[in-house]
């Protein structure tokens, strides 16, 4: 984020919500009409985290935004299941089941994007096309028995949930979310975002003790569909990395960048990543 993002851009839209097998009633935001395009979202966010993507590209596509379990605005604190990155993969195909609009255009950012990653490799057929923004989690690097997070990185996430759990959620929210775009963002971002990773702080500390798994070139190697990576140009060396081997790993893959932009890309260059995904998608339809 930065002090030059619309302060609309995360407003709250009118919610809906739908009940799933699992007993998970997903919350989800709707509009438009056509291919369906269903957006992930990432740490600490939400479905509102997608609004400028959704009021734009509503124009051409039926966009669907949705806020992941134990993720705000969740009516149940006893909401079944563990919070985990294979419950969300399992709730997502549930959900694009239960509305019956698969296969979809899927996009994902951050934890969001390996969320999306895994159900285009376990339900294939439920989705159209991937569009990965700064995919989340661990590269298996050659040579290396077990992928991990780099050790400074577990450190900084292991202080970020102390910081969190002990009240001082301002703090932990702040050397996290500097941590994954650069120094000084979290005060410059507007009140809307800070306002949105509050509500889901909570979920930070569960999130670090799920860690993601480490992306391989025999999983990527079983994606089918075709796949947009896109990087912010700024940001951190981690994502920037899992997107070049993504997308020389996955078949049919393109890889964008977007100068000037770091994590927060879609909400900070809104208009440039919208075209990209735009774009692509339109280039599956044909």
């Amino acid at each position: 984020m930065n002090a030059r993002t619309d302060q609309h851009a995360l407003a709250r839209p009118e919610t809906y919500f739908a009940t799933l097998p699992s007993g998970v009633r997903m919350p989800y935001v709707t509009h438009g009409a056509g291919e369906p395009l269903v957006f992930v979202h990432g740490s600490l966010c939400d479905y509102r985290y997608w609004n400028s993507q959704v009021t734009v590209l509503s124009q051409r596509f039926l966009c669907v935004s949705v806020s992941l379990s134990h993720y705000w605005p969740a009516d149940d604190m006893s909401i079944p299941g563990a919070f985990g990155w294979s419950t969300h993969v399992a709730e997502l195909a549930e959900f694009i089941t239960a509305l019956g609009i698969g296969p979809v255009h899927l996009v994902g950012h951050s934890r969001g994007g390996c969320v999306a990653f895994q159900l285009a490799r376990e339900y294939p057929y439920l989705v159209k096309s991937l569009t990965l923004a700064d995919p989340g989690g661990p590269l298996q690097v050659d040579g290396v028995d077990e992928a991990a997070l780099p050790a400074a990185t577990i450190a900084l996430r292991a202080q970020v949930a102390d910081l969190i759990e002990d009240g001082a959620t301002d703090a932990g929210l702040q050397m996290f979310v500097d941590s994954v775009s650069m120094p000084g963002i979290w005060r410059k971002s507007p009140p809307a975002f800070r306002a949105m990773a509050i509500d889901n702080a909570d979920t930070l500390p569960k999130q670090f003790r799920d860690p993601l798994p480490a992306y391989t070139q025999a999983g990527a190697a079983g994606i089918p569909c075709r796949t947009l990576l896109i990087s912010g140009a700024n940001s951190p060396a981690m994502y920037r990395a899992n997107v070049e081997r993504l997308a020389a790993w996955i078949p049919s893959a393109e890889l964008r960048t977007i100068a000037g932009a770091s994590h927060g890309m879609n909400v900070t260059h809104a208009a440039e990543f919208n075209r990209l995904v735009d774009a692509f998608v339109s280039g599956v339809e044909a």
